[in-house]
């Protein structure tokens, strides 16, 4: 049989164990970093499971990270296509994003994010559409990538779980990062947990939700997201998009573009610290 490539492997594979259904982002050689199609396979399987038995949903990562973001490397669509899109298109690309992250917050069986390793970025930005957020103490979290490619997208979320002057410091300072001690703290998770424990941890608070009955669940999952909503959680997420997409403008985010494709991700970080 032909060897697997990445390029023919799934992004998102699903495992059942009796009422949870454990999703799993499985591109662990880029560090999970969210791909149109890793979201797109996440919708997906949010389908299907809709019409089964399961009573839980868990989103995990492979490998090291969680997710490490939005995929900015030089070959990326953020960062290798970004010169040939139009600032409309780029808007509804980013739209795009916001799209797929509400099919979690629709979803009418509870989500959980099992947050480990590095959760940076476009990835925290997944975690809060999720009902349920719980990170091993030792995860790295930044609400902000590493160097400033865009603005507006992702912080504004923040605010509603910690607040306002919160949600600027991670969003002024490019790639600030918090640990999942502190992410528990400030509000970002439910629960911080020792890493070798996040799993049984998850499980367990998966199977004791699961004992409630399913009908019951989507109507108060629905209720407490009506709340959210009438506070202008999902209007602030498509504001978001049209604001990114202004900035993608500006002579600066070119200039860090192409400092990314002209040097390599981790050459282009070390140069904007410096």
């Amino acid at each position: 049989m032909p060897e697997t490539t990445p390029e023919d492997r799934p992004e998102v594979t699903l495992k059942r164990e009796g009422p949870i259904a454990w999703l799993t982002f499985d591109r662990p050689e880029r560090l999970n970093a969210l791909s149109m199609r890793m979201l797109d396979e996440l919708a997906e399987h949010l389908a299907a499971l809709e019409d089964s038995d399961a009573r839980v949903v868990v989103i995990r990562g492979a490998g090291k990270a969680f997710s490490a973001g939005y995929d900015v490397s030089s070959d990326s669509e953020e960062v290798g296509d970004a010169h040939t899109r139009s600032s409309v298109a780029d808007r509804d690309r980013q739209a795009a994003y916001i799209d797929r992250f509400t099919r979690i917050w629709r979803c009418t069986k509870p989500v959980i994010a099992q947050v480990h390793g590095y959760c940076m970025a476009g990835a925290t930005q997944l975690a809060l559409f999720c009902d349920i957020t719980i990170v091993a103490e030792d995860t790295q979290i930044a609400a902000s990538p590493a160097i400033p490619l865009g603005g507006g997208f992702i912080s504004p979320l923040w605010s509603f779980q910690v607040g306002p002057q919160r949600a600027k410091e991670l969003s002024f300072v490019a790639g600030r990062r918090l640990d999942g001690r502190t992410a528990y703290e400030w509000g970002f998770a439910n629960a911080a947990v020792p890493a070798a424990d996040l799993e049984q941890h998850v499980r367990e608070l998966a199977l004791s939700i699961a004992k409630t009955p399913a009908s019951i669940l989507r109507m108060k999952k629905l209720a407490i997201n009506r709340v959210q909503e009438m506070n202008g959680f999902l209007t602030v997420a498509g504001m978001g998009a049209d604001t990114d997409a202004l900035i993608h403008t500006t002579p600066d985010v070119a200039e860090m573009q192409e400092l990314v494709k002209e040097i390599g991700l981790k050459k282009a970080i070390a140069h904007f610290r410096d």
